[in-house]
């Protein structure tokens, strides 16, 4: 299908705008990003991202109402019991999606001193980046080489 040939109609079965729908906000991306760094709890989100209180509350809401994090209660010696938030697999799977944008903005717009971090292999400490690999286990494919074609729910 030609682009000129393309209509709300005909693209609306896109996996991209459902996933927008949940994740394309600055706030929700930078929970995600500190939930995989290690914040769990309301207060050490809240800390670190300075949003307001009440958008912290809703996104996390959404994050869980969608299955990303859930709410595991914990108590403190002499606090009440609050929440603290876990990534579920469906979390973890989002991970690709940030380091890509981390690959990107690292090549086109960290500072002078270089990226303020890395993804490195848990295995044996080495730098790691995010790639293109085929069903065949090709990993050398550039980005001219990619392109899109009609899935099973395509449309037109």
């Amino acid at each position: 299908m030609k682009h000129e040939d393309r209509t709300k109609e005909n693209t609306q079965n896109c996996s991209i705008g459902r996933s927008l729908q949940i994740l394309g906000e600055k706030w929700t991306l930078l929970i995600l990003r500190e939930a995989f760094l290690g914040a769990y709890r309301f207060e050490e989100f809240h800390r670190v991202l300075g949003c307001a209180r009440n958008l912290l509350t809703e996104r996390l809401q959404t994050l869980t109402e969608e299955g990303i994090l859930i709410r595991v209660p914990y108590k403190e010696p002499g606090s009440r019991v609050r929440d603290a938030y876990q990534l579920t697999d469906k979390g973890h799977e989002i991970l690709p999606v940030l380091a890509a944008l981390m690959q990107w903005g690292d090549r086109h717009l960290a500072d002078e001193a270089g990226p303020a971090a890395v993804l490195c292999s848990a295995v044996d400490g080495a730098q790691v980046r995010l790639a293109f690999i085929d069903e065949k286990g090709r990993t050398d494919i550039g980005l001219d080489e990619v392109v899109p074609a009609a899935g099973l729910g395509c449309l037109y």
